[in-house]
């Protein structure tokens, strides 16, 4: 049944209608919900929407549903305070925007906001997805970890670009390194031995060159240890390689689910955006790695050794280089034991010009050096003139000081020869607390044509030492103060209280001093070699037991 208000409208003249030819879509609605009148581009988008028809009828429930909620108190206030409502209309996105009349109609008017609407979905997807590849930098380039950052990207790509995710690193060998992750997982770490030319795309990758594009490659194709456990069938299937610092990192796979949308050209943009990101940081972790495990190569035979008793006399050793970060320097120790049981164990101590890594490199030089001359090791001096010429003869313009030491022990005491070349001479600490200075002096080696030195002898007997030590001890600047030298006087002091200490005890403690008189102030490198007699040990019988004792 048609109302007496709707028949009249009907036959109303379209000029007679105000917003006829108005270029949006005009619906009005009196308050029993009955269509009133409509212009002619509503009539275009609502067909079916006629004078005198339900408007729950014809218009979709949301614009319907927004009318019946006009009939509540004061809707005047609810017009004027609510943000315009919206939905889809013929595929379309629509405000609607009501104006009351006095009589109690509504009138709609239907804003297309299709465009807009996209356009702030665009804007707000282009958000999400500069925050997430800013996230993933930041994530990725936080650690220097390769499996860190395959674990990352993995896990990373499960949850925002596909329903799982593995990301492949170059083969080691035989092994292909994948890490697999579903999203909502967790990243799990995987050796596979195949051959990655037998999956379609993913061998150009590892080697850098963009594979098939996702639209031309056949799910079926993916073979088992591709698929994550409980996954299912895939439905669509994306290889993207991992660009590298010159060199390929490896290929990230993203895999959706059957049933799921396929991966469109613009996922697939956005994809290789956050696969540049993975493969940098994965790039710089390998680099970091093999940077890291050459160092520990070279490094290894550039740390002073570890000391022990060798034929029956103790040494011990200490290091410190100059910075606490670093682990080597100008500073070192060798002991080179005798290849015949009776003859002397060779101590070379020395102290290179300058600190850190340049001073280190020369440092493993002179070592390697005196190492191929230990045959003359007997010849202190010779020994000297050669290690002078090759440094006079090389492009190095570093000198170095240094110390050697012939021990061998003799009876319950060691025989020790040294000699000093520009070095402060060694120490020696009784039996009573005394410490004497070794007579032994030199030139500088690497200075001058010729380097002269003169050799010294000296009997330790049991619990006696022999005390090597490099000008970073006695030049150690602190104290109260903070501007007072060690010195040597201090040294002595100190050594005279080391006196029946073992070797290894003396060097900790000598170190100890050293750095407490320093107090976190710089200082320079700082090495210290202890070479002892050991106490002897004698066995008694007292009252039918074996019993022992020292005697010194």
């Amino acid at each position: 049944m048609v109302s007496t208000r709707a028949q009249t409208a009907a036959g109303t003249k379209p000029d007679d209608f105000p917003w006829g030819r108005a270029p949006y879509p005009v619906l009005v609605a009196d308050a029993a919900g009955l269509l009133v009148q409509r212009n002619d581009a509503a009539q275009a988008l609502l067909p079916a929407a006629r004078p005198g028809a339900r408007l729950a009828d014809v218009v979709p429930a949301w614009l319907a549903a927004a009318h019946r909620s006009m009939r509540l108190p004061a809707p005047r206030a609810a017009c004027e305070s609510d943000v315009p409502l919206s939905g889809v209309i013929a595929e379309r996105r629509f405000e609607a925007h009501p104006s009351v009349g006095d009589d109690g109609t509504v009138a709609w008017w239907l804003v297309d906001d299709t465009d807009h609407q996209l356009v702030r979905e665009a804007l707000r997807m282009e958000r999400e997805r500069t925050a997430f590849l800013a996230k993933a930098s930041s994530t990725l380039l936080s650690s220097l970890n390769l499996g860190r950052c395959m674990d990352v990207t993995a896990q990373m790509a499960a949850e925002n670009l596909a329903d799982a995710a593995l990301a492949i690193a170059p083969a080691r060998g035989e092994r292909l390194p994948v890490v697999t992750c579903l999203r909502g997982g967790k990243p799990v770490t995987s050796q596979e031995t195949v051959d990655p030319d037998d999956v379609p795309g993913l061998g150009e990758a590892l080697r850098g060159f963009p594979p098939v594009p996702s639209r031309w490659l056949d799910p079926a194709s993916a073979p088992a240890w591709m698929i994550p456990e409980g996954f299912g069938p895939i439905g669509a299937i994306v290889i993207t390689p991992l660009p590298g610092h010159g060199v390929p990192a490896g290929a990230l796979v993203l895999l959706r689910k059957e049933g799921s949308a396929a991966f469109t050209e613009e996922e697939e943009v956005f994809a290789r955006l956050f696969a540049a990101r993975s493969g940098a940081a994965m790039s710089a972790a390998r680099l970091y790695a093999e940077q890291t495990q050459i160092t520990e190569v070279l490094m290894r035979e550039l740390l002073p050794p570890a000391l022990h008793q060798i034929s029956g006399v103790d040494f011990a050793g200490s290091y410190r280089p100059s910075a606490d970060h670093e682990r080597i320097g100008g500073d070192f120790y060798d002991v080179h034991p005798s290849t015949v049981e009776g003859d002397p164990s060779l101590v070379t101590l020395g102290d290179v010009c300058g600190k850190g890594l340049e001073a280190a490199v020369l440092t493993g030089k002179i070592r390697n050096t005196l190492h191929a001359l230990l045959p003359m090791a007997d010849d202190h001096q010779r020994m000297l003139t050669l290690l002078n010429t090759a440094l006079v003869n090389s492009h190095h313009t570093r000198f170095v000081t240094l110390v050697l030491a012939s021990a061998v022990r003799e009876g319950s005491g060691v025989r020790v020869r040294l000699t000093s070349a520009g070095h402060p001479a060694p120490l020696i600490i009784r039996r009573d607390g005394t410490v004497e200075e070794a007579d032994t002096r030199g030139t500088l080696v690497g200075v001058l044509p010729e380097v002269r030195a003169r050799t010294t002898a000296v009997q330790l007997g049991p619990g006696e030492s022999c005390i090597l030590f490099t000008d970073g001890i006695t030049e150690a600047r602190g104290g109260p103060l903070g501007d007072s030298q060690f010195g040597e006087e201090r040294l002595k002091r100190a050594l005279a209280g080391c006196a029946g200490m073992p070797a290894e005890g003396i060097v900790e403690h000598i170190q100890m001093l050293a750095s407490q008189w320093l107090g976190g102030r710089r200082h320079d490198d700082m090495a210290v070699v202890a070479i002892s007699a050991p106490r002897t040990h004698h066995l008694s019988a007292v009252d039918g037991h074996t019993r022992g004792r020292y005697t010194a």
